[in-house]
């Protein structure tokens, strides 16, 4: 089951440098690195996420000014004020393309620190990059598929950063539990977030976004934060602790 280990390896991969990298770091900057350990995750980023590349910067904007805006007209991705999921992708899809090159103004609150690699973002979002990585799927694919089942998992390697993104930004939104009420509709998924990698947590993560943390309950396991606290025991980063509120 080559292909279906294949997938597993590209979920779980690209999910962890969305979670890690765009999500903790860029946007939230819970823990710090250095610039060179910054580049290095830059490109693991690229390898993982490969066609649904998404930049550091517009996705760390982006989402700075969801938690500004949570569930208003202003929230780039909102179940509130989108139609279907389809909808909301697409609207997420082009505030972010227009964050990214810079042909919006944004609040300087939400650029501040933000990391930035403006060469190889211009690569790695480029049409071409697009295309080799979904080349190089195909021949993998072609290679070695043993069931005509196993291609219908191709397009999930073509769209894996979207798929992550509107399974938390829009189901994220509507079902699961919550630990905190707030003025906004986020829930937690999944009691064991085994899919998303702590992501799952987001009523958590909206009431505490500064945490590195995401899980609470002592069955809320954050496996991306599991991972963060062995990098930060070897040195390869440097967290920051921020203590949970009662």
């Amino acid at each position: 089951m080559i292909i279906v280990l294949f997938v597993i390896v590209l979920w779980y991969g690209g999910l962890f440098f969305q979670s890690f990298f765009l999500h903790r770091y860029a946007a939230h900057q819970v823990f710090t690195m250095s610039k060179t350990m910054e580049r290095i995750t830059f490109v693991l980023t690229w390898i993982f996420q490969g066609s649904s590349y998404l930049s550091a910067y517009g996705y760390g904007v982006m989402h700075r000014m969801h938690h500004a805006y949570t569930d208003t007209e202003q929230d780039p991705h909102s179940p509130s004020y989108d139609d279907n999921m389809f909808a909301m992708m697409w609207k997420t899809k082009n505030i972010y393309q227009d964050i990214n090159k810079q042909r919006i103004e944004v609040d300087q609150r939400f650029t501040k620190n933000v990391p930035q690699w403006k060469a190889f973002d211009k690569f790695a979002s480029s049409r071409f990059s697009r295309i080799l990585w979904m080349a190089l799927y195909v021949l993998f694919f072609i290679y070695f598929v043993t069931a005509w089942w196993q291609w219908l998992l191709l397009p999930i390697t073509f769209m894996m950063a979207p798929i992550h993104g509107v399974i938390i930004n829009w189901f994220g939104h509507i079902y699961g539990y919550v630990n905190y009420q707030m003025k906004n509709t986020s829930k937690n998924l999944f009691r064991f977030d085994f899919l998303m990698m702590g992501e799952g947590y987001h009523n958590n993560h909206h009431k505490f976004a500064s945490r590195a943390n995401f899980g609470v309950k002592w069955y809320e396991v954050d496996m991306t934060y599991q991972i963060i606290r062995v990098l930060n025991a070897v040195g390869v980063i440097q967290l920051k602790v921020v203590p949970v509120k009662k």
